[in-house]
């Protein structure tokens, strides 16, 4: 059975990274070798570039800045993690990848498609992942959970991202949405409005389809 590359997507407070964790296990439990990641991020470096993205001490970033520093990242870690591991059969499970470059400094900051695509092309040679799960839930309850005072408590403060205003969010999501509808073969979407133990029925069910796709 050939690896997979698999992305978790949506907007922060959407219960992606918690349900990445969770399925990393569940298929480590069925025998496979999975390796977990992030973005921006992953790498020493491409975690050096994330805390220069996310700094909340930068006030003004240049959107197109912004998606120069992220898809730099990304290219570091494709190069470092993403292609050797699934080269040696290892499943990569993948908090955001390109599809965040084209929800947030696309819908969301409003660079356009073609300029974001032509850079992700020069960065990653137009690389998608195999599939994608997308964590999709109103943009007031995903900013509701993202600012939580657990989450600032855990993660020491809020980034910049945090702080944008929920019509950000809203054009966020929206892309994210866009994207999912003109990519229904790559994208299963996770309704995580619902309670824990609910998504991840979801999560579950959507994993042991895709798995089971690859084995047959």
């Amino acid at each position: 059975m050939t690896a997979l590359f698999i992305t978790f997507e949506g907007l922060d407070g959407s219960g992606k990274s918690t349900h990445l964790r969770r399925a990393a296990e569940w298929m480590q439990a069925r025998g496979l070798d999975v390796r977990t990641t992030h973005e921006p991020g992953g790498t020493p470096l491409s975690d050096a570039i994330r805390g220069l993205f996310l700094d909340p001490c930068w006030e003004q970033v240049d959107p197109r800045v912004e998606a120069l520093l992220v898809f730099a990242s990304r290219r570091q870690h494709l190069a470092e993690v993403i292609e050797p591991s699934l080269t040696a059969d290892t499943y990569i499970l993948c908090d955001r990848f390109t599809d965040s470059s084209l929800a947030y400094q696309g819908a969301g900051r409003g660079l356009s498609r073609e300029w974001l695509t032509a850079l992700d092309q020069l960065a990653t040679d137009g690389r998608q992942p195999d599939a994608t799960l997308l964590f999709d839930l109103p943009a007031e309850a995903a900013q509701l959970r993202g600012q939580s005072l657990t989450r600032r408590q855990s993660e020491g403060g809020l980034d910049r991202f945090d702080v944008e205003t929920l019509e950000f969010y809203s054009r966020v999501r929206e892309g994210f949405l866009e994207l999912a509808e003109a990519s229904p073969d790559r994208f299963r979407v996770i309704d995580s409005s619902q309670d824990v133990e609910t998504t991840w029925d979801q999560v579950q069910r959507v994993l042991g389809e895709i798995l089971d796709a690859t084995e047959s």
